[in-house]
């Protein structure tokens, strides 16, 4: 197993390697949960929808494992299962089905698109100073989405706009309290660097949680359950011509598309995972996995698959082999049968995982030139656009745009890549898309 991953010569170990995949799987097991509730409201079985996020997440990391040899986990993507249900089936009026079929033809253009090379040239596109500003960005993002879900931050609409702020830690907001009991833990493991710390954070603050009650333990609690079968091949294609499912199909490509390069190029950048050259190691494998865990998800009746953000927390503890995917994958197949288990883990366990691990992917921003406002000036709009917009896609956008502005106007514009240029026109495409619908 350790020669089919090269484990000694990424100078790794079965162990790093170990405890990195199901760090991973820890961090992002929440899918198992949210996926299915966010499906179900489309009239999809709420059962048929955990099998198909399992199944789809499995096949895709195991994709990552074997074809790219990148520690990189992946499921359907948060966001664009929003979109699916809430825009697509309530706002929209279509069916279910409807949208899969979308999803299946998105899966299908990014498998033509991946052997083609023309994602691959799309991430050689994206200037140094935003590849590292991508690292901060994903940083700040998986922070604030630890913040978010744990209760630690919230937000007020009662006034003008919205505010966001930090809540009262007492004990009537028990997951606000756990989360800050289970980070300074996480951050004394750290320190004292013993080894998993993050991976053992997660499993103390899921037992912290139990007498606050946040960990919830069900009478009669049994670890073993059969999974249901998957909703297959529920499509529906006699409306594939409509500008509709045109816009539909357009706003998964693009969305999916630039949040998989940004979470490649975030990750890629904190682990090393580079050639010499500065490119992703095995990047046309690794764009490969989520088209094809795209298509299975589909085929499977479940959002887009996509890489997730919290490969970072496995990465940050030493993974950086597809060993660790591997382990990933192993769990998501497990979790079919142990569903109970994996849904005792409350959200507050996770999110000092995903809070440390947005410190860990500070450092690159010591590598952007911010003396040079051309290259400065973008990588701060990435990085601010990215956690507050809630858009990994979106932070990519407006640094591309930033960029071949700043070059511009300075009169440096042959600095500029011919495909900078595409995607500059891309993005400003999209941008009075949105503002005419």
């Amino acid at each position: 197993m350790l020669d089919v991953f090269k484990v000694k010569e990424n100078n790794s170990t079965f162990a790093r390697e170990l405890v990195g995949g199901i760090t991973t799987f820890l961090a992002m097991a929440y899918i198992l949960a949210v996926n299915p509730a966010i499906l179900s409201e489309t009239g999809m079985d709420f059962g048929a929808v955990f099998t198909a996020t399992a199944l789809s997440s499995a096949i895709a990391t195991f994709v990552m494992a074997f074809a790219a040899n990148l520690p990189a986990a992946l499921a359907p993507a948060m966001g664009l299962n929003a979109f699916f249900t809430y825009t697509v089936v309530k706002m929209m009026g279509c069916s279910y089905q409807f949208a899969l079929t979308a999803v299946l033809i998105e899966g299908f253009v990014f498998i033509a698109l991946s052997l083609t090379g023309v994602r691959e040239a799309i991430i050689e596109a994206i200037p140094s100073c935003l590849k590292k500003s991508i690292t901060v960005g994903i940083g700040l993002f998986i922070t604030i989405v630890g913040l978010f879900n744990s209760g630690v931050c919230s937000t007020d609409s009662s006034v003008v706009g919205t505010v966001i702020g930090f809540v009262d830690f007492n004990f009537s907001n028990a997951t606000a309290l756990v989360t800050v009991i289970g980070l300074v833990l996480t951050i004394i493991l750290y320190l004292l660097k013993i080894p998993g710390a993050i991976l053992i954070g997660i499993i103390a603050t899921t037992v912290i949680g139990i007498p606050f009650g946040v960990t919830q333990v069900p009478h009669g609690f049994s670890a073993v359950s059969l999974p249901s079968s998957p909703t297959l091949f529920a499509f529906d294609f006699k409306g594939i011509l409509s500008g509709k499912f045109l816009i539909v199909l357009f706003t998964f490509l693009f969305s999916d598309m630039f949040n998989t390069i940004g979470t490649l190029t975030g990750v890629a950048e904190q682990g090393n995972l580079k050639n010499k050259d500065g490119s992703i190691k095995n990047v046309r494998q690794a764009l490969l996995a989520d088209a094809v865990g795209t298509v299975a998800g589909a085929c499977l009746g479940t959002s887009t698959v996509s890489t997730y953000v919290e490969s970072a927390s496995g990465i940050a503890v030493g993974a950086r082999t597809g060993l660790a995917s591997f382990v990933t994958a192993c769990f998501f197949l497990l979790s079919l049968f142990f569903s109970p288990v994996f849904a005792l883990i409350p959200s507050c366990a996770t999110a000092p995982a995903l809070i440390f691990v947005g410190y860990m992917m500070m450092k690159p921003v010591l590598g952007i030139k911010f003396e040079d406002p051309t290259e400065g000036i973008p990588a701060f709009i990435t990085i601010s656009v990215t956690p507050f917009a809630y858009s990994i896609s979106k932070g990519i956008a407006f640094g591309i745009i930033a960029y071949v502005f700043c070059k511009f106007v300075t009169k440096r514009a042959r600095e500029v890549k011919p495909v900078t240029w595409v995607l500059f026109v891309l993005f400003i495409g999209e941008l009075v898309f949105e503002a005419v619908n």
